[in-house]
């Protein structure tokens, strides 16, 4: 495992930020216009594994039964063998949908979503439990879509483990893009013979076109360290690795933008915040001039973490967050700012360096001067 430094100095005040895992590895390579707010996806699909009929969350958002749903077709030969299940021990987390039920198999099962063309949200939501004679910690497995592998060899109970906490659910997400005529199809394929492959819970969700993607008419963005732009085109998949509500509380997903995204607080990943004060307005009257509306929660523009105003003690350290992440991937990290201290009056009233992964990515960031 690598560590993705995060490093701000000269009273930086940001507000969030979003880390992509590029599944650039792969076979094929696949990665923001003015939109009401909330956004309103074309395609919305919950699906509620291992279970009949229409189940609600307690966010209020109806989930879909996967057993004989269009979604899974039982005749076919690859999905004859799956079962449905329910853990043979539950937890706290355990009885939320979609976490009660699950579709299990130790052969191959795949699932066929005729979506919309475009860009879309893929979660995936597993409860690693043991179900019947199904031990958890022989779930080991992987997901296929289209040319690209979103899960190798994943051990959902491992995690869990690593994590502290053997009764987790976790939860992961990715961006593909579907071309016209394509449908989105998951494919779960168990290891070797003596494991087996589950899942309790998949969500497909239309995404705006320019939100992690480069548009068309863009040349891209920088690529720290190198003098080339990079843009993250429709045959690159994404993995969504933090996303980080900086200063603030966690953002559920039904208090998104419409996407249902989930927002954590920054403070597990800090390094050092002796100094560091945490200015919130929520008063604020939001502008968006140059980004859509749908981008982030108003939430995260209305708290955050500053150094403060004294010029001396800013420059004895830096404001840092640290992330573990996976070598040999690149990574696209997006940094949320809204000025909203009153102290911040004129221009250059705050300018400040911004550092990732130990290279300078900006040598004079200036949130009052990006936003005109």
């Amino acid at each position: 495992m690598d560590n993705t430094y995060l490093s701000t100095t000269l009273r930086p005040c940001l507000t969030a930020l979003y880390f992509v895992l590029f599944l650039h590895h792969l076979s094929k390579t696949v990665e923001g216009g003015d939109s009401p707010s909330p956004y309103t996806p074309v395609d919305n699909i919950t699906l509620n594994c291992g279970s009949s009929g229409n189940s609600t969350a307690i966010d209020g958002r109806t989930w879909i039964g996967d057993v004989n749903s269009n979604f899974f077709p039982p005749e076919s030969s690859q999905n004859q063998a799956s079962l449905t299940a329910t853990a043979v021990k539950q937890s706290s987390y355990g009885t939320r949908i979609p976490y009660t039920t699950a579709r299990l198999s130790d052969s191959a099962f795949t699932y066929i979503f005729p979506v919309t063309p475009g860009q879309k949200f893929v979660r995936l939501y597993f409860y690693p439990a043991s179900y019947g004679n199904f031990v958890r910690s022989k779930a080991i497995f992987s997901v296929k879509t289209g040319p690209f592998t979103l899960l190798s060899n994943f051990i959902a109970s491992v995690i869990a483990d690593a994590d502290g906490d053997p009764s987790d659910t976790i939860l992961r997400e990715f961006c593909v893009n579907i071309e016209e005529d394509e449908r989105l199809n998951l494919t779960f394929t168990p290891s070797d013979s003596n494991s087996f492959a589950f899942v309790n819970g998949i969500e497909i969700l239309s995404m705006p076109p320019n939100l992690y993607y480069t548009p068309s008419n863009d040349e891209g963005f920088p690529f720290i360290g190198q003098q080339n732009l990079y843009r993250i085109d429709n045959g690159t998949a994404l993995e969504m690795e933090y996303r980080i509500n900086v200063g603030g509380n966690p953002i559920t997903p039904s208090e998104d933008t419409g996407m249902f995204r989930s927002w954590s607080p920054d403070s597990m990943y800090l390094t050092e915040d002796r100094f560091s004060p945490l200015p919130i307005n929520t008063t604020i009257e939001l502008h968006f001039t140059k980004i859509p509306a749908y981008t982030a929660p108003q939430d995260v523009y209305r708290s955050a973490r500053t150094m403060g105003m004294n010029k001396t003690i800013n420059k004895s350290y830096n404001l840092t967050w640290e992330f573990s992440v996976d070598s040999g991937f690149d990574y696209l990290v997006r940094l949320h700012f809204c000025e909203f201290q009153p102290e911040i009056i004129a221009m250059h009233d705050r300018v400040f360096l911004i550092f990732i992964a130990n290279q300078t990515a900006e040598t004079a960031a200036n949130v009052m001067k990006l936003g005109r």
